[in-house]
């Protein structure tokens, strides 16, 4: 099966930062996206969370629901606790025919705070992991009983954000736990989407795609910003649009018989990046990609 193109409602208006896009209306964002080219759309917060609400306002525009985050605290949580925390969030993407769901480990993360250099995101307790792992593999084969398998989101600020981490979190769970492959997070944290991208290849079951402008990210760095001032200055643009190489990542996904979504995720600020404008170079450039992949 070919891979199919979505979108993120962040081009448009921002979860961590809701005054971005504050005034934009989950009309625009859904018309703007199917204008662009995108045929799926991950939730935000602008979204109704009642299916029966939101399944006709996607067929309006001839849309589908790809996926959603989904704020886990399995390190405070037990299994059975993160269960019925996560059941509204779990039925609505059941019931209008997602197959994965974002899961980020949110405890003690520092994303969302403008104040707070990045750099200071909390590390993993290192004699947590196996415990970690096996309650989160217990978690995936929850969500595979209902028909959704977990796409495990490494994330700036939070607990799982480098390289290393990624690969740790894969080597103490099950193959239950899918990874979710975000290109411009991992680049962020210094790692290598694609190294990361190979090794990891039969457990990559979503894919967000953002790229970085390098300029942008190295002043972050240097002036030890929080990653919402990062965002604002724009370090993240769409596919093609920085220095990662998206047809090598591509290539690698081609080769590992990636069959999901590419979804396009990169938050900038809309008053800056006009959003319809970037959509549509974000899906050009993607299809592109993909297509001389062999992967559309």
């Amino acid at each position: 099966m070919a891979v199919e193109l979505g979108i993120n409602p962040l081009t448009w208006t921002n979860d961590d930062l809701p005054s971005l896009g504050a005034e934009t209306p989950l009309e625009v964002c859904l018309s703007e996206g199917r204008q662009a080219g995108f045929t799926g759309f991950e939730l935000g917060n602008k979204f109704p969370r009642n299916p029966d609400v939101l399944g006709p306002i996607l067929a309006k525009h001839d849309l589908k629901l790809v996926s959603g985050w989904y704020s886990g605290e399995l390190l405070s949580r037990s299994v059975e606790q993160e269960i019925e925390a996560m059941q509204s969030h779990l039925n609505l993407l059941k019931a209008l025919g997602a197959k994965v769901m974002v899961f980020a480990e949110v405890t003690g993360c520092v994303h969302g705070n403008q104040n707070m250099p990045v750099e200071r995101r909390p590390a993993f307790p290192e004699q947590r992991w196996q415990e970690y792992g096996q309650k989160l593999t217990e978690l995936a084969k929850y969500t595979q009983s209902h028909g959704l398998q977990i796409a495990y989101h490494h994330h700036m600020g939070t607990v799982i954000e480098s390289e290393a981490d990624v690969d740790r979190l894969m080597a103490e769970t099950g193959p239950e736990v899918g990874l979710l492959l975000d290109t411009g997070h991992l680049h962020f944290a210094g790692g290598d989407p694609i190294a990361v991208a190979k090794r990891h290849a039969d457990r990559i079951n979503h894919v967000h795609c953002k790229d970085i402008r390098q300029s942008i990210l190295d002043d972050a760095k240097n002036r030890r910003l929080s990653f919402l001032y990062a965002v604002l200055n724009g370090v993240f643009t769409v596919p093609g649009d920085g220095c990662i190489d998206y047809a090598a990542v591509m290539d690698v996904l081609k080769q590992a018989n990636y069959s999901g979504w590419l979804v396009v995720e990169a938050e900038q600020d809309p008053s800056i990046a006009h959003p319809l404008t970037y959509a549509t170079l974000g899906y050009n450039n993607l299809a592109s990609f993909a297509r001389n992949a062999g992967l559309m």
